[in-house]
């Protein structure tokens, strides 16, 4: 069972670490709100994905959570990758995808 608690360790941190900030930011709205200071962003659905996917990819040593939380958040947000890439979006986003999706595909059938 330690061996097991152990081995989970950095995911219950990484969740406590997301809780507490949701927490803190859940009240810091209802006392000043974020919209009142023109940051209305701050507690969108979509950035709350994002806060989850940075705290991943920092306090868990396994990177994948971090990593598809962070594929979703760009799925969603795709619009707004686009335009700041502006021009070279039109040949960089295709082929980025082409590679991380070849590169998964081989990674996955090498084991």
């Amino acid at each position: 069972m330690a061996a097991a608690s152990g081995k989970h360790k950095d995911t219950y941190r990484a969740t406590a670490v997301f809780l507490v900030l949701t927490g803190l930011l859940y009240l810091i709205d209802k006392w000043v709100g974020f919209g009142h200071l023109r940051l209305p962003w701050v507690m969108q659905k979509d950035t709350m994905l994002l806060y989850a996917a940075i705290i991943f990819l920092w306090f868990k040593s396994d990177k994948s959570v971090g990593l598809i939380l962070l594929g979703i958040w760009l799925i969603q947000n795709i619009g707004l990758v686009i335009s700041l890439l502006g021009q070279m979006s039109t040949f960089l986003l295709p082929a980025t995808l082409l590679v991380i999706g070849v590169l998964l595909y081989f990674l996955s059938s090498r084991g």
